[in-house]
Formats: C-alpha cells, structure tokens, sequence
C-alpha cells in the first residue's frame, strides 16, 4: 500500500515537471504574415530580377575646382590697390571691377599714349602742307614721302600705346586702372586687401574666379583596388553635408603613377554641380562601379533587413501572403543588392516597409 503510494507521487511530480518545462518553452514564430489589402496598396512590391553583376569600391575624395574653369587674377602693373568691392564667396561677372591699381607704370603709359596722339596731329599737318606744296612745285617728292612715313609711325606709335593700355586695363583716372574678372564666377580665392602694394615680379595672384558649374573629385585608389577602377566608370558621391543626396558623376582621369608615400592612385571624377550644393573642400564618399560579364540576381537595397547577423527578406506570394526568407548577399551597390541564394527569379519581394512587417511577422 506504501509502495502504491510512493509511485503515484512519483508520477504525478513528473507529470508537473513536464507540464511545466512545456509552459516555459518559446511559442515559435510564424512562417506567415498575410498583407491587409488596404496595406498591400500602399508598399512596394518588387520582383527579383537577373542583373549584369557590378563591382564596386567606395574611396574617400575632396571635392576641388574644375581647373579647366577658373581663371587666377594676376596684376598687370605694380602699384596699391584700392576699391576692393568683391568678398570671398561672391559671385561676379565677366568684366565686373573687381578693384582699382594706381599705379605709376600705368601713368607713364597715359603719358606715350597722349604723346602719340600729339605726334600724329603734328605729322598729319605737316603731310597737308607738304602735299600742299608738292602740287605748287615748292617741295620735292622726297619732301613728301618722308613726311607720309612720319605720318605712318605716328600711326602707328598711337596704335601701339593704345593696345598697351587696353592689355593693362586701360587707364581711369590719375593713372589708375581697373581690375576685371575675366568670366562670370564665384570669388574663391581673395588674396588682397584694400592698400595693399602689389608687384608684378613676385608671381601673387588678387583673385581665383571659378563658375562652379561642374567640379571635380579627387580619390585615392590603393593599390590593391587599381585594377577596379577604370576610365568611364560611373560613381556615385554623397557628403557629409546633404545626407541622403546622391550625385552622380563618371571617371576622366586615372593617373599612371602611384603616390611614392602613401601608395595610392588618384582618379578624377567630374561631375555637374547644379545650385553649386558641392563646395570645394568637402570631403565626399565616391564609390565607383563598373559591370561585369557575369549576371546575378538582384533586388532593392531597401528590402533586406540585417537581424541577428543574418540578412532577410520578405516574399509576397499568393494572396498577399508574406513569407521570412534567409538570404546571402554578394554585393551592395547603391539601391541594388546581388543575392547568392535564399530566393529565386521571378520571386516578388516586399521593398518598403520591410522592417515593420518583418517585426509583425515575428510577434
């Protein structure tokens, strides 16, 4: 009867133990998760697509000027320069003053261009009075021909000062001259100041004008990415300072030596510059792809979610049923994802809102 006993109690602690361990236990997830419709109307639903596989490295660059579109400001003449009106930043246009040199040398060529206009008066006088006299037989032909040839070097003498004040920007007032921007730009480099004596032997530039309608990145390359680069290719750039803004440019120059001390490549990547976003100096992300001879299927960057050191995407099948799928991934370029494996061509995966559903899939 004891015994009877003491087994029954055995028995019925297991059965506890049991029930207990199974109350403990983690209802699994479900496989499923069915869209509402009103829901399935407003998410992007995108297949997965065969796609031209692409390389791609992501290099650090420095945004620069285009060189081939600014235009450093170097004086003429010595002299002090006053008058400044442009600050740094400042947009101008072509022919706007930009300052005002006086300037000695400028004085001495007002002085030869009014020397040269008082010699021709003199010489034409004097060549009406001789052709004057020839007619009346009081002067000889060699009379006039040398008072023709005076007259042509007068002629010529004016038309000399007068291009020489024209390349040195022509003279004001008091042998003063005006500074001229060559092109319509921004002022992006001011190296003068108002007073400030200036010499022509000394290699200083006033201004730098560039339009900044297309400028240039600078990147570097290592040496192990050389072979991945290559001209033409496209990139893509974003900065620090418009997250999310992606500008697209392609590459122009590649150089043929390598950095003796830091091993790197520099590549050049011009691009446009509309409502000049891109200043020189900003630092940019530029990553560079090329496409290869090989095909890969590919989806939205914007479908996979990463949880839990797996990347997963969401398939939508019949009747708005969505399904978790693990994947492996070969690459990421910009909005677009390679995949190994883990869907199939045709599959239509969920491209936005991913995220949500995914955390309703597993509740």
């Amino acid at each position: 009867m004891n015994k009877s006993l003491a087994l029954l109690c055995v028995s019925a602690a297991l059965v506890f133990t049991a029930c207990s361990h199974s109350e403990e236990k983690p209802t699994p997830a479900s496989d499923f998760y069915t869209l509402p419709d009103s829901l399935a109307r407003t998410l992007d639903i995108e297949p997965v697509r065969s796609c031209p596989m692409v390389n791609a490295i992501t290099l650090t660059g420095k945004i620069s000027f285009n060189t081939d579109n600014v235009v450093h400001v170097y004086p003429m003449v010595s002299g002090n320069i006053n008058d400044i009106n442009v600050a740094l930043g400042d947009y101008v246009h072509a022919g706007q003053d930009l300052g005002v040199i006086r300037s000695s040398e400028m004085a001495g060529y007002s002085r030869d261009l009014v020397n040269a206009e008082t010699n021709l008066q003199v010489t034409k006088r004097d060549l009406d009075a001789k052709q004057d006299l020839f007619k009346s037989g009081l002067a000889s032909q060699s009379d006039l021909i040398t008072a023709e040839a005076n007259y042509k070097q007068a002629q010529s003498e004016l038309s000399r000062s007068q291009q020489v004040l024209s390349i040195n920007g022509g003279v004001s007032s008091a042998g003063a001259t005006s500074v001229k921007s060559p092109i319509s730009g921004f002022v992006v480099e001011k190296l003068v100041s108002n007073n400030q004596a200036i010499r022509t032997d000394n290699n200083g530039g006033l201004f730098t004008i560039s339009d900044l309608n297309n400028v240039w990145i600078l990147a570097n390359v290592y040496e192990s990415n050389v072979g991945s680069v290559h001209m033409g290719d496209s990139a893509i750039i974003t900065t620090l300072s418009y997250p999310g803004k992606v500008f697209r440019g392609k590459v122009d120059k590649i150089s043929n030596v390598l950095d003796p001390t830091n091993k790197v490549m520099s590549v050049r990547v011009v691009l446009p510059n509309p409502g000049y976003l891109l200043k020189p100096e900003m630092f940019a992300s530029v990553t560079i792809s090329n496409k290869t001879n090989q095909q890969s299927l590919c989806i939205p960057s914007s479908a996979l979610i990463f949880d839990n050191s797996q990347y997963y995407v969401l398939v939508v099948g019949d009747q708005n049923r969505v399904q978790m799928r693990k994947v492996a991934i070969v690459n990421t370029v910009g909005n677009q994802t390679y995949i190994a494996t883990g869907v199939n061509q045709g599959d239509k995966v969920l491209a936005s809102q991913a995220l949500l559903i995914y955390a309703q899939l597993n509740s």
